[in-house]
């Protein structure tokens, strides 16, 4: 299934895509794509659904992040070699963690904000992993089957707020607007392997990035077990997995983003997500 949430923001209501791209309201069965909906019996019952006898929105409704009341937003930074060789790191040994605010979280086709005082913004396709049911000390053989599903995050970074000074990534990460989640969640069972999922990122119809989840250091599952050693994670937690090389930072000289710039980025079976940049007005 791709459940989505769409309408206004912070009134979104929930949804599914149908086989013929038609949007479907899903108001009538769950309140919302959240902890409660993603759990695997929720997910069953709604597998079995017949779209057609739910009511159709219109295809110009906006649409919002795919999943609601997000608690934990964790990212894996340097996750593909060739990606922290571009930035002059070493290959991790063990997955780098840190945590993106849940207030970072926007649709898929928002605008992007350059936060006050930016000089560096910069851009991240990424897969993320949107977790279904409780998960504290699993093994990597365990670990998929605690996800509901993945989306796409486009983990928009302000370079010099991450790395210079006090060097704190979590600065960096979680300015508003600097996550967006869609367009859809892809639940599980659409996904057979997480490891064979191009990705790519254009900015001004330019490709940036791309790349493939099979050359990722740490595999999703490796990523789950791991974060469930340290913290547990809950129905509706996302996990945005680490980007292939091709940042803005990257570049020889570096390019970063700046108001009136569009981006277009996917992943294979994920869909896309378009944002136009927008400057800080206060």
């Amino acid at each position: 299934m791709k459940l989505l949430r769409f309408g206004p923001a912070g009134k979104e209501k929930p949804g599914l895509m149908d086989g013929s791209g038609k949007i479907r309201d899903l108001s009538v069965v769950v309140g919302d794509i959240d902890a409660t909906t993603l759990a695997p019996k929720v997910l069953a019952r709604l597998a079995k659904l017949d779209p057609a006898k739910l009511p159709e929105v219109p295809l110009r409704t906006r649409i919002g992040a795919c999943v609601a009341g997000v608690r934990n937003f964790i990212a894996v930074g340097l996750n593909y070699s060739d990606h922290a060789a571009e930035t002059g790191a070493k290959p991790p040994v063990e997955p780098i963690l840190f945590n993106k605010a849940p207030s970072s979280i926007v649709g898929p086709n928002d605008d992007i904000v350059i936060p006050r005082g930016s000089r560096k913004t910069d851009w991240e396709v990424e897969l993320a992993v949107v977790i279904g049911s409780r998960a504290s000390y699993v093994t990597e053989a365990e670990a998929l089957s605690h996800v509901a599903g993945y989306c796409i995050c486009n983990d928009i970074s302000e370079r010099a707020f991450q790395m210079e000074g006090t060097g704190q990534w979590m600065k960096g990460k979680g300015c508003p607007t600097f996550g967006p989640l869609g367009p859809w969640l892809v639940t599980r069972d659409e996904v057979p392997d997480p490891q064979d999922l191009g990705l790519w990122l254009d900015v001004n119809g330019e490709r940036m990035q791309t790349g493939s989840t099979a050359t990722m250091i740490f595999p999703v599952a490796h990523i789950v077990s791991y974060i469930s050693n340290f913290m547990i994670l809950e129905p509706g937690d996302v996990i945005t997995t680490g980007t292939p090389p091709g940042v803005g930072l990257g570049k020889k000289p570096p390019v970063f983003l700046k108001a009136g710039d569009v981006m277009v980025l996917g992943v294979d079976r994920l869909g896309a997500q378009k944002q136009k940049v927008v400057a800080w007005k206060g």
